[in-house]
């Protein structure tokens, strides 16, 4: 059991950090001893009983003095190394002049943590404030230039490490890794422009001749396309009188062509409630290009043909995120045609503020997707794992990590193939090392000219396959977190060298189960050792229902770990 010291203002931070780090865990209670206190309240001077005491704060603290602590140099918005992973802070951090634990600023070289033992209690000071840290990426928001760095992940990763190498009792946590999957593949598509025959000489149309004649030509100089896509570009663009006139097919609504590329996996369409409406942003009216040629009524046909096959369809909200009641409009819009019960939503342009999550909480929706980039791939909020917003109250957020138009468009990264599938790759190898979620956004016209996107996308679903990921709707991916949330610790304890863990989880059929994880004792407190862990320094349970169970530790090792392992 951990014993949290934290601000009362840090609280939520708190609760959701350890909804995302699933182990047993709770507000430090006076007199209880613990297993570990982690301590992040700088103004905290009281007594604390337990086998490992975690002091994180990015300021001088009081007690720092009377620990002999010796600070080096301070710092803000730095970036940190540990074991070849670099963490970024965002807020105020310190340096200190002792050897600790491998844990250093990245530019000056300084020790970041700094250890002192009393007895058998050891002392982990880090110089950091971790709850500041999750709180910034969760609401504000990792810029750009980190956004290939799991800020939020690599806290929980090096608090787990600081946890298994500090003391003897068994870590036990539930991972957000499906039973018999290393990870979750959300597959999406924003339909933005699912006709060209809409268009008649507007802002899209010429876009499209644009690019499709000279910026076509110019990427096969470059050795970034094929001749083949050339030609086939330059043909729609010769066809496209005759689309409008309606003699040859519209290129651009054959969207559902989806279906034969994702062979039977369900995915995640986000289609636009109302045709012609801009919507606003925080200053006024938005540009006037944001208005769709579309509404959800013109394509119901295309919607229900996707629905008959598995997909699931939300909202591509224009408005919800600012306007509660408008936002009300438009998932009715939606379900009057869909008849679902619960609705997602993704905003039109990534559309978002630090108080649309319970905008559109009070809007009605079931969970929303919009935390991600526009010009970048990667983690806005820090993360792989769907999380709840700090002000919502139930409301969940799948955070997008891939889409098409940040990596290939010139206004955005402008990848070359070869190079998107190495930064698309890194963020795959993220989620099978850390669990989670790849939610990938390839839009409607993606797989038509003039992007002719389609093979890449091809090619990311059949390595998301060979992963062996769970490919999931962003709704079951959304119900299968929120399922892990609500598993309840209602007992751990070691006794005669056996562990007993009672664990409440709900069970639901249609979702894959949830594991509990065992972490093995490896580590002499004696030694003062914080050495490298092996991989299979953990056993899994398959965690389908509640259980109660007892686990001698003595037979850890001769547990079997699950397949996907």
């Amino acid at each position: 059991m951990i014993g949290i010291i934290a601000r009362p203002a840090d609280h939520h931070a708190v609760r959701e950090f350890f909804e995302l780090f699933k182990t047993p865990w709770e507000f430090h209670r006076s007199g209880q001893r613990y297993e570990v206190v982690l301590c992040a309240d700088a103004e905290h001077s009281g007594i604390v009983s337990a086998d490992l005491i975690l002091v994180y704060a990015g300021e001088r603290r009081p007690g720092d003095a009377e620990a002999s602590i010796q600070i080096d140099g301070e710092r803000a918005g730095t970036v940190l190394s540990y074991r070849g992973h670099r963490i970024p802070l965002y807020g105020k951090s310190l340096t200190f002049h002792a050897e600790g634990i491998g844990l250093r600023d990245e530019a000056s070289g300084g020790s970041v943590a700094c250890v002192a033992r009393t007895g058998d209690t050891i002392s982990i000071r880090i110089g950091y404030d971790l709850f500041r840290e999750i709180r910034v990426a969760l609401t504000v928001g990792q810029p750009p230039a980190r956004a290939g760095l799991p800020s939020v992940d690599l806290h929980i990763a090096l608090l787990r490490d600081l946890i298994l190498q500090s003391t003897v009792a068994p870590l036990v946590e539930i991972p957000p890794m499906p039973d018999g999957y290393p990870f979750i593949a959300c597959l999406t598509h924003d339909i933005d422009h699912p006709s060209i025959r809409r268009h008649t000489w507007d802002h899209t149309m010429l876009g499209f001749l644009h690019r499709a004649v000279f910026g076509s030509l110019l990427d096969v100089a470059r050795g970034r396309a094929s001749v083949r896509s050339l030609l086939t570009n330059w043909m729609a663009a010769l066809k496209l009188p005759l689309v409008h006139a309606g003699i040859v097919n519209d290129f651009w609504y054959e969207f559902d062509r989806y279906l034969q590329i994702e062979a039977g996996l369900s995915s995640t369409f986000f289609v636009i409630p109302f045709e012609g409406d801009p919507g606003r942003t925080r200053w006024g009216a938005a540009p006037g290009r944001r208005a769709a040629r579309y509404g959800a009524r013109d394509i119901s046909d295309r919607l229900q043909r996707l629905m008959s096959a598995g997909c699931e369809i939300g909202v591509h909200g224009i408005d919800a995120w600012r306007d509660a009641s408008r936002g009300r409009e438009e998932l009715d819009e939606v379900a009057r045609i869909t008849g679902a019960s619960e609705l997602g939503v993704r905003m039109h342009w990534l559309y978002a503020d630090e108080d649309s999550p319970a905008t559109l909480e009070k809007a009605g929706f079931a969970y929303d997707a919009t935390n991600g980039y526009n010009e970048t791939v990667g983690y806005r909020a820090g993360t792989t794992q769907v999380f709840k917003p700090l002000d919502a109250i139930r409301l969940l957020e799948l955070p997008l990590h891939v889409m098409d138009t940040a990596l290939f468009y010139p206004r955005h990264l402008h990848l070359s193939p070869k190079d998107a599938r190495t930064r698309v790759g890194n963020i795959v190898a993220d989620a099978v090392r850390l669990g989670g979620t790849v939610t990938v956004n390839w839009h409607d016209r993606s797989i038509a000219p003039e992007r002719l996107w389609g093979i890449f996308y091809a090619d990311l679903v059949e390595e998301l396959k060979r992963q062996h990921a769970w490919f999931a709707t962003a709704g079951q991916a959304v119900a299968w977190f929120r399922r892990r949330r609500e598993a309840v610790f209602e007992a751990v304890s070691t006794e005669f060298g056996t562990l007993r863990a009672r664990v409440s989880v709900a069970g639901d059929e249609h979702l894959p189960g949830l594991r509990l994880r065992i972490h093995k004792m490896r580590h002499s407190r004696r030694s003062g050792a914080f050495a490298a862990r092996a991989a299979d320094d953990y056993v899994d349970i398959a965690l389908n229902s509640s259980i109660d169970a007892h686990i001698p530790l003595s037979e850890q090792r001769a547990a079997a770990p699950l397949p996907s392992r």
